[in-house]
């Protein structure tokens, strides 16, 4: 992988300058959140804080999730039994602590929202019983021992709880949301510990700025455009945690990428989710022959885990010989599903779809487990950097993520790192200003051939897909790492100016770290499948920790609870 410290040659005390206490980098629900928790209720003592979004609130992550947020509001169910739901899901490999305190978080956390307005269903076929939420419908969804999925709008959760938050960010009088601004790179001093002190960006009218900040927050989101077929927006392109690579901040477990079962396949069209709540609600997956196939394979059946309904699929594709699955809602009803479904079944019909009729499935990448390496307080391996959210790797979702627990996961660690800013800052004086140093990044002009940025961009999220997706295989993935190393070779070096160079130049960064930690990882666990070691290996139950400085990673143990 090219050692460019910076995508482009600047000079930063030469460009406009904006300054701020926190600098959120993200406009999903973990960056908004956290924006909100740090700007307070806008008192003169509370920072200033400005969220940056890549786009526009409507095409983050969280805006596309169709899914809901898990949470303990129902009396029958428990803290204790979406602990071990959690854990059993993720594998050996999540960090117990982490995990109780989001749990725990969950129910205050999805309380604020309603009393922010958010309307989460009512009157289900299962309701929340008891405390604030009682009537709120629940539904349940693959690896939860109860139903504890709270939705908006059945399958449009995501867009009603970006809404939500995006409209309290308005009325904070001290926080600032800038849309279309693509952040570059992390703005770190030229020392032995580098600390963060803001980033460099680009907006399409206001060109490149400097964003100084006293604290600096990467809630980055996925990296899902690296696949070819990828549930994830096209903003999706692992930016957070390539800027945080080239600063030198610290990776882990890079291997885990989720790969959501049930995507509609249509040939040429774009993948489009179809939320496992659909499965949570009684839909069945059946093959070409109209067999139910995943009772074969898991006593769980449509509900097991996602990495094992994923690998089931493909397995029943290989059998039958066929290019997808189909997904049966007739177990639900056609009048149901429409009402349960109201986006999905609008979705239908624009390929005329009869959602009586078998609808055609395959799996696509979905979440990044991994991420930038955080402590139980969200800090990152730089100082002045903290991470949360997808783009983080906390330690909640270990080698495979429970459903509904992403969303979760934004709004109670997003919330915990902004308080946690705001009250340090209250304490060293906020608005005394961030630090700003002369920071000159000196690139000469590549003398290389240059490779199409399309064609680039295509082939690595095809061997993406075909090498380092569901199934991963060591000589393959050693043939992927030279193919990366080619690309890189006519591609980093160069200099771009304009967002597509910039997201081939991350997408190579991630799609290289992904592949390295699978060829790693000689075990199979979570969603990390290796054909050629089937078999998870205790000597791996570790998190493997990635730094830029260092050509091979070093090993962190899961950390015991330490909580009686």
């Amino acid at each position: 992988m090219h050692d460019r410290r910076y995508l482009i040659p600047f000079r930063a005390t030469l460009l406009p300058q904006i300054f701020t206490d926190v600098l959120v980098i993200g406009g999903g629900v973990a960056g908004l959140r956290t924006g909100l928790a740090a700007a307070g209720e806008g008192a003169a003592a509370d920072p200033d804080v400005i969220v940056v979004a890549k786009g526009t609130l409507e095409q983050s992550n969280t805006f596309w999730a169709q899914g809901g947020i898990a949470a303990v509001v129902d009396e029958a169910d428990s803290v204790e039994d979406h602990v071990s739901d959690t854990l059993t899901a993720g594998a050996g490999l999540c960090d117990p602590d982490v995990v109780r305190r989001v749990v725990e978080g969950g129910c205050a956390a999805v309380a604020e929202l309603a009393a922010w307005g958010m309307p989460f269903d009512r009157a289900g076929a299962h309701g929340a019983t008891g405390g604030a939420l009682e009537g709120v419908a629940l539904g349940r969804e693959g690896g939860h021992s109860h139903f504890r999925i709270l939705h908006s709008d059945g399958d449009a959760t995501g867009q009603a709880l970006a809404y939500t938050l995006g409209q309290r960010v308005l009325e904070t009088p001290n926080l600032r949301f800038f849309t279309e601004c693509f952040v570059l790179d992390l703005i770190t001093t030229d020392t032995e510990t580098p600390r963060v002190l803001g980033a460099i960006t680009h907006h399409p009218k206001f060109g490149l700025q400097v964003i100084w900040s006293s604290a600096t927050v990467l809630a980055t989101g996925g990296s899902g455009q690296v696949y070819r077929e990828s549930t994830n927006p096209n903003v999706a392109t692992g930016d957070g945690i390539a800027m945080a690579w080239r600063a030198g901040a610290e990776l882990q477990d890079m291997a885990f990428v989720q790969f959501h079962p049930t995507t509609l396949y249509i040939a040429g069209a774009s993948r489009s989710l179809i939320t496992e709540a659909v499965r949570g609600e009684g839909a069945h997956l059946i093959d070409r022959d109209g067999h139910r196939f995943m009772p074969d394979y898991d006593e769980r059946a449509e509900l097991a885990p996602r990495d094992i309904v994923s690998r089931s699929i493909l397995a029943q594709m290989a059998k039958t010989g066929h290019t997808h699955a189909y997904l049966d809602v007739s177990p639900i009803g056609t009048a149901r599903f429409t009402e349960r479904f109201p986006g999905i079944a609008a979705m239908l019909a624009k390929f005329d779809i009869d959602p009586g009729d078998p609808i055609p499935v395959h799996p696509s990448a979905h979440y990044m487990i991994g991420g930038v390496r955080v402590d139980e307080q969200g800090r990152t391996s730089l100082p002045g950097l903290w991470a949360c959210g997808e783009g983080a790797c906390s330690g909640l979702h270990g080698a495979n993520r429970l459903a509904s627990n992403s969303l979760l996961e934004g709004l109670v660690l997003g919330k915990q790192v902004g308080q946690q800013l705001r009250q340090t800052l209250a304490t060293n004086g906020a608005g005394n200003g961030p630090q700003r140093v002369k920071v000159v990044s000196d690139i000469r002009p590549s003398d290389r051939s240059e490779l199409d940025l399309a064609d680039v961009r295509s082939s690595l999220r095809s061997v993406m897909w075909r090498h380092v997706g569901i199934e991963r295989e060591g000589d393959r993935l050693k043939e992927v790492e030279e193919m990366f190393a080619f690309w890189a070779r006519y591609t980093m070096d160069k200099i771009f100016d304009e967002r597509a160079g910039w997201e081939v130049q991350n997408l190579l960064t991630v799609g290289t770290l992904i592949t390295r930690a699978a060829m790693w990882r000689t075990e199979s666990r979570g969603t990390h499948t290796r054909t050629d070691y089937p078999q998870s290996d205790d000597a791996f139950a570790v998190h493997d920790v990635w730094k830029r400085s260092e050509g091979s990673p070093t090993t962190r143990p899961v950390i015991e609870s330490s909580l009686a």
